[in-house]
């Protein structure tokens, strides 16, 4: 195995589709449209600066249309006990508004296609939940199903998965494997991300004090991937690069804190795995921009250096035979 440390990058590509559920779309539709116009920046910074990721896309945002959309809904769909989870009830509401920005993204994703080292992975067709009471395998395998058929419209073959909100579901890995899906990422190694259905007031605040404190390093070797008896590797997230902060204190403490990772991983010969959504840049884009300029250019220092090398999840995945 390569002594060379790895930065990957994973980015929850879901527009309304993951958060729905959560906020009041009337009030949103300025934001979706902001991250729209963020995405080709992000996309140029990593083309500037030779950056490979991978876009964990939700299904349903490879639609043209709510025509489409009607067309492309899977025979079986997942009955959520939570009724307000459920997006297909979601979208036959308001597609009367016949408004599509927010909800569907083909051009978006040609135009990742086009960048070199862009891998277009699936974040599920639904933005799907795998831990909540009321769904199954039969509707999750029908909703996996539906994502491989949509991406193979746009000549993608689905290699890398992420599981919408972290609900990582061990059992759905076989399911995963027969359709080809060969990485998914899973959580951080640390107590409190070992939950995420039922986050609980200390373990969100762990996780917000470990953004800007050192509570641990979150660079780890070749060794924490996990390949069980299916075949799909298991790819661990080391960090949540969050929104640009007010506080400017907060904001330094946290790139710094990014930085001091990335260097532990390059000069050990670790993995470091930095993921966001496109979404979170939306409420300011040109500081978050500025914030993600920084951290490609010292990610350019640690390959000069140390050989750090930029890699997306179906890369990584392949170099652990």
């Amino acid at each position: 195995m390569s002594k060379n440390g790895y930065f990957v990058i994973s980015l929850d590509f879901e527009l309304v589709w993951g958060l729905f559920d959560l906020i009041d779309f009337s009030k949103y539709e300025n934001y979706f449209s902001s991250t729209r116009k963020t995405i080709p920046k992000i996309l140029s910074a990593f083309e500037e600066h030779e950056i490979h990721a991978t876009w964990a896309v939700v299904g349903m945002l490879f639609n043209e249309n709510w025509t489409e959309w009607e067309k492309n809904m899977p025979t079986i769909t997942p009955d959520y006990s939570s009724k307000q989870l459920n997006a297909y009830k979601f979208g036959q509401r308001m597609k009367s508004a016949k408004k599509d920005e927010a909800f569907f993204a083909p051009s978006l994703i040609r135009q990742i296609q086009k960048i070199k080292g862009q891998e277009i992975g699936t974040h599920t067709y639904s933005h799907y939940y795998c831990l909540e009471a009321g769904q199954d395998e039969k509707s999750f395998r029908a909703d996996l199903q539906m994502a491989v058929s949509v991406a193979e419209k746009f000549d993608i073959e689905l290699k890398s998965l992420v599981f919408p909100r972290n609900q990582i579901k061990e059992p759905y890995l076989e399911i995963c494997n027969e359709f080809g899906i060969k990485n998914v990422r899973s959580n951080p190694d640390s107590w409190y991300w070992r939950n995420t259905q039922e986050d609980n007031l200390l373990s969100k605040i762990a996780r917000t004090g470990d953004a800007y404190f050192p509570l641990g390093n979150k660079s780890y070797s070749f060794q924490k991937l996990k390949k069980g008896p299916t075949g799909v590797m298991e790819q661990p997230a080391s960090r949540f690069l969050r929104p640009v902060e007010s506080n400017g204190f907060l904001r330094k403490q946290k790139i710094n804190r990014i930085k001091s990772e990335m260097l532990n991983a390059a000069k050990k010969g670790e993995i470091y795995h930095l993921w966001w959504h496109p979404h979170n840049f939306a409420s300011d884009p040109k500081s978050n921009l500025q914030d993600l300029l920084d951290l490609l250019k010292f990610f350019k220092k640690c390959e000069e250096k140390y050989n750090f090398r930029s890699l997306n999840m179906a890369e990584l995945g392949k170099l652990q035979k």
